[in-house]
């Protein structure tokens, strides 16, 4: 993230988050923001999302216009997260589409084809 306003969003549940890992922003002197689109365990998308996110936004000191990437699993909830906040006036929404784990393989498993995993991005479990 070169821009010093970025924010990486990371949009997965609380039980992801837990069991599987976080991106580690350490090194650029970061903490990627967590914000759950769907609500673990009834997976229901958040209604107030965009409230919540922005609420934290505000408490960061990041205004509209800093640019905002949404990861979740595999790209296809932080895609929905992107354009919800470009909706609710984010001009710079990004999706990191291949997710934290990306797609699954031939086997069905994740974290072996793509991803931040995968990339050799760093990362951490808590």
């Amino acid at each position: 993230m070169q821009d010093a306003s970025a924010q990486l969003v990371d949009v997965r549940t609380t039980a992801e988050w837990a069991y599987v890992g976080l991106p580690d922003l350490k090194a650029a002197g970061k903490e990627p923001i967590r914000s759950e689109w769907q609500v673990f365990p009834a997976m229901k998308i958040d209604a107030d999302f965009a409230a919540k996110l922005d609420a934290v936004l505000a408490e960061r000191g990041v205004g509209k216009d800093a640019p905002l990437y949404f990861i979740c699993r595999s790209g296809v909830r932080s895609k929905a997260a992107a354009i919800a906040m470009t909706n609710a006036g984010h001009v710079s929404c990004f999706n990191v589409a291949g997710g934290f784990e990306g797609p699954p393989d031939a086997d069905g498993h994740r974290g072996r084809v793509a991803g931040w995993k995968v990339d050799g991005l760093p990362w951490i479990q808590t």
